[in-house]
């Protein structure tokens, strides 16, 4: 049954982006806080206290995630990611970004202030490190409004473009099956070669950058 006041809530932040697009920064994180604060206007001491403890949960749970500019997205628009998202068993959740700074240098992540500008929602990969990046660079090509500011992998910070090239790996179900034809081992070593795989195409990401810092 459709539940309007559970529908505002969850959709503010969205909502403002969309409807009222000359709003500040400033004015636009206080409408998110509306989001995270469950309905009051601005968030007290105990309850930012409560948001930066469950962004910290989802942060050290995570086995990737994606971080994106939502303005220019209309509602319904929203409402088809954000299900498409569900479907596939990832979080879309609209942050605060003062918040979120709070719980990254709280669980040692680095190099996320850069990305926590204007509006930010996360999609919280917690089983499958690939699909919130393939999800929400498949549904960019169709809706160029949705910007991928950055992403989350193995307790890295990528850039965009690095999340990106991620989306263009083989999907988690298609790694397993060929590692399963190309090695005879118990199904958790297939597991851990996947996690390999994944941490290589940090490290290369991690070169590239080291070789683009030394040439500038």
């Amino acid at each position: 049954m459709f539940q309007p006041r559970l529908w505002f809530e969850d959709n503010l932040a969205f909502s403002a982006a969309v409807c009222l697009p000359r709003l500040s920064f400033s004015l636009c994180d206080q409408l998110t806080g509306l989001f995270e604060g469950g309905g009051t206007y601005l968030l007290n001491l105990e309850a930012k206290k409560k948001v930066v403890e469950e962004i910290k949960i989802r942060l050290q749970k995570i086995q990737g995630a994606v971080l994106t500019d939502y303005r220019g997205l209309n509602v319904a628009e929203v409402t088809e990611l954000r299900a498409k998202l569900r479907d596939a068993g990832i979080e879309f959740k609209v942050l605060k970004n003062t918040l979120t700074r709070i719980a990254a240098n709280e669980v040692g992540l680095e190099g996320l202030d850069p990305y926590l500008e204007g509006p930010t929602a996360i999609a919280f990969g917690i089983e499958d490190p690939v699909a919130p990046a393939k999800i929400l660079a498949e549904f960019a090509k169709t809706h160029k409004a949705l910007e991928i500011k950055a992403g989350i992998l193995e307790n890295k910070v990528i850039d965009g473009a690095s999340v990106e090239a991620l989306a263009a790996l083989p999907p988690r179900e298609v790694l397993l099956a060929k590692l399963l034809g190309a090695m005879q081992s118990p199904m958790y070593g297939f597991v851990g070669s996947l996690q390999g795989i994944l941490r290589n195409f940090v490290y290369v990401l991690d070169a590239v950058k080291e070789k683009k810092a030394a040439e500038a």
